[in-house]
């Protein structure tokens, strides 16, 4: 199954509109460093039709179905295919805990650095380390670092316990990501069977990310801390195509036949929002190489606007 571009590319809309079928997302949130350049639209659009056709060759070529959305934080403008459809998250879900957790802490409805011991019940498989781990004391702010950094699944069931996922669901309705739904623990194989999978669109993830990314309803030092863990996990698919040294926070995930990562990178001057979800993938590792080079698209774009001087001349 292939992927099919379902919006213009690159087209202008109203930031964080609860109507829109694309929900685009934050560009009313950015204040540009410097005004924008003087290149004529007529060469603005070449570029973006390039751009636009360039993701969609990459994604098509992947067996399975993929979509994605990328939104240009400096002028609102996006690409997008498929970006409302509901794809399982794996671990691109544990955004929307991060986030809960530091509104609740915000709140005063959970304490984040009071050491507790893990519960034998949140004990699962897969991803981190703290099911090797005898008996850690640790707090809900270390278990939302594991969770990130590491992508720890007993760290996740923690917090799933900590902050509710009635809440979770609730809060992230609240922010527009409608179609987010957090329905299971993690490693739980037989809600999975019954139907019961996390889900969530491309647009879903950008709006959850978009919030942690502006601070929205959070404290400062919630916003700073949540970004810096964002900011921690190593190589991953999509930010193999930017380059070393430019800030990206974001999570990635994967299950058998599904693969999903979403970004916020400050790229200098066009800073921009990536998702990419797939699923019914016949080669994980050719998706993963396929996020890789609309990342790397996607990172060439936008630097090059940003770079960009009189009629598109690349400035130092």
């Amino acid at each position: 199954m292939k992927a099919r571009a379902t919006t213009r590319a690159l087209c202008l809309v109203a930031l964080l509109g609860p109507t829109t079928s694309d929900r685009p997302v934050g560009a009313q949130d950015v204040t540009p460093e410097r005004r924008p350049p003087a290149v004529s639209t007529a060469k603005l659009e070449a570029l973006a039709q390039a751009f636009s056709q360039r993701l969609e060759r990459i994604a098509s070529a992947v067996d399975g179905s993929l979509a994605y959305v990328v939104v240009d934080l400096t002028s609102g403008q996006r690409v997008a295919a498929r970006a409302d459809e509901p794809f399982p998250t794996a671990s691109t879900i544990k955004i929307g805990i991060l986030y809960e957790l530091f509104r609740q802490a915000d709140e005063g409805t959970v304490v984040l650095d009071q050491p507790l011991p893990l519960p034998e019940r949140s004990r699962v498989g897969g991803a981190g380390i703290l099911q090797r781990l005898h008996s850690p004391v640790i707090s809900l702010r270390d278990h939302a670092q594991l969770m990130i950094m590491l992508s720890d699944n007993t760290a996740t069931n923690v917090l799933i316990d900590a902050v509710g996922r009635d809440r979770v669901n609730a809060r992230m309705r609240a922010l527009g990501a409608t179609g987010y739904r957090l329905q299971r623990k993690m490693m739980d194989v037989d809600a999975a069977a019954r139907g019961e999978e996390n889900l969530a669109s491309p647009n879903d993830l950008l709006v959850v990310l978009d919030a942690l990314r502006t601070g929205r309803g959070l404290q400062p030092a919630s916003r700073d801390a949540a970004l810096a863990m964002l900011r921690a996990p190593g190589s991953t698919a999509l930010r193999r195509g930017v380059a070393t040294g430019v800030p990206v926070a974001g999570k990635s995930g994967d299950l058998d036949g599904v693969r999903a990562e979403i970004a916020w990178v400050d790229v200098p001057d066009r800073p921009y929002l990536i998702a990419v979800m797939g699923t019914l993938l016949a080669d994980e590792a050719a998706a993963e190489q396929a996020i890789t080079e609309m990342s790397a698209a996607a990172y060439g774009y936008f630097s090059r606007l940003g770079r960009s001087g009189a009629e598109g001349r690349l400035l130092p």
